[in-house]
């Protein structure tokens, strides 16, 4: 598989370009900085690009069997989330490309709550309210789209550097948590459930969630 990976460089990104190399896909790993992605395995073909821009989007993408984007923007530019979620949609437009994004949890529901989001929820950080709106803007962005094919992937509620061990549970709109009412994965394993769902698509058009 031909796959581009928007946002290559991040904490998320980098490890998703690693499971695709490790499963023989072909990568495009991209980053508005080439040299944050030195870093990055040989195998992987580094180029410059914005996701924002729907002109890169195109000239990443032609030839390619699905787009990852992984952005993360930092502290102070959340609404480039937003940003980026739309030159995605307009780039990809009527191409038959598959879209693929890691979003947020700030949208999930709390399971037991009646309905409350995370987001929602009394003890939600204040720092962390700005990314998880842009997160929640990002999601409405995508779902309003009707000519990209799309999926959305919403992490637990931590998500943290760790180990592979390749498992995982599947959701759709709650939250899930462990019966010690922990919501975690780590991004390695995030990866993994990324790239499964890009060999064997199981979630069109729609959000899911994973965790331990």
């Amino acid at each position: 598989m031909r796959i581009t990976v928007f946002g290559a460089s991040g904490a998320v990104g980098s490890r998703v370009v690693q499971e695709a190399l490790s499963r023989d896909h072909q990568v495009t790993a991209v980053g508005r900085n080439l040299d944050r992605l030195s870093t990055l395995p040989p195998e992987a073909v580094k180029r410059r690009g914005d996701a924002s821009d729907p002109d890169d989007v195109i000239a990443l993408s032609v030839g390619q069997d699905l787009v990852i984007s992984a952005t993360r923007p930092v502290p102070g530019s959340e609404p480039e989330l937003v940003t980026a979620a739309k030159g995605l949609l307009a780039g990809l437009a009527g191409t038959g490309v598959r879209l693929l994004v890691v979003g947020g949890a700030a949208g999930l529901v709390i399971p037991g709550t009646g309905g409350t989001t995370v987001l929602d929820s009394p003890d939600f950080p204040k720092d962390w309210r700005p990314i998880a709106q842009a997160c929640n803007e990002q999601l409405e962005a995508i779902q309003a789209t009707t000519d990209v094919a799309w999926t959305y992937l919403s992490p637990p509620a931590l998500l943290e550097p760790g180990i592979r061990t390749g498992s995982y549970r599947l959701g759709t709109d709650e939250l899930l948590v462990d019966p010690h009412g922990i919501s975690t994965i780590s991004m390695e394993d995030l990866a993994v459930a990324l790239l499964d769902e890009a060999e064997t698509p199981t979630h069109p058009n729609t959000r899911y969630t994973i965790a331990y």
